[in-house]
């Protein structure tokens, strides 16, 4: 016997169809699949790495001017926390008047807030101010393109100057009060 025949027809002609025994993608097709892939992965992973570092930089700036305005109504009322130890909140600050949760854990960009009071940083004397700095809990590796990111929202857009610049150790250090 012979093998049986599946017919079809295709613009307007008569053609016997192929039958197929393995339907798997060709080795071909494949690569170009692929291709394909690795030419929107290409595209798409810079545009998330900046879209992450532009929410890492709002969110810094935000704490730093919650931060702030909590400790300067804080002062305006009842005097200037004392200085406290990185990742500690400032002594005598309420939970209504202080995020305590981001103060505690580690920053965006790592390390934790340090409240300083009446301290020198970097060859300056600052009267209130808070750092970013490295702890056993988060480590801060720099970044200047991060850095001054959040200083052109923040400041001035120089890390040399202003209110939000470099500190002892290269650490962010957010002027309140000089």
């Amino acid at each position: 016997m012979g093998q049986m025949r599946h017919w079809s027809i295709a613009r307007g002609q008569l053609h016997p169809k192929k039958l197929r025994s393995n339907s798997a993608f060709s080795l071909i097709e494949l690569m170009v699949a692929m291709t394909i892939l690795s030419m929107l992965f290409l595209i798409a992973v810079p545009t998330y790495q900046r879209l992450q570092r532009k929410a890492k930089a709002a969110a810094i700036v935000t704490d730093l001017r919650v931060f702030a305005t909590a400790l300067q109504a804080h002062a305006h009322e009842s005097g200037w926390p004392p200085d406290v130890l990185p990742g500690v909140v400032p002594t005598g600050m309420t939970p209504e008047e202080f995020k305590a949760d981001d103060w505690t854990h580690p920053t965006p960009i790592g390390g934790q807030f340090d409240w300083e009071y009446d301290v020198m940083n970097g060859g300056f004397k600052y009267r209130a101010a808070i750092t970013i700095v490295p702890t056993s809990v988060a480590n801060y590796v720099r970044d200047d393109e991060l850095l001054l990111q959040i200083d052109q929202a923040i400041d001035d857009g120089d890390l040399t100057k202003g209110n939000f610049m470099l500190g002892e150790d290269d650490c962010p250090l957010f002027v309140i009060e000089k």
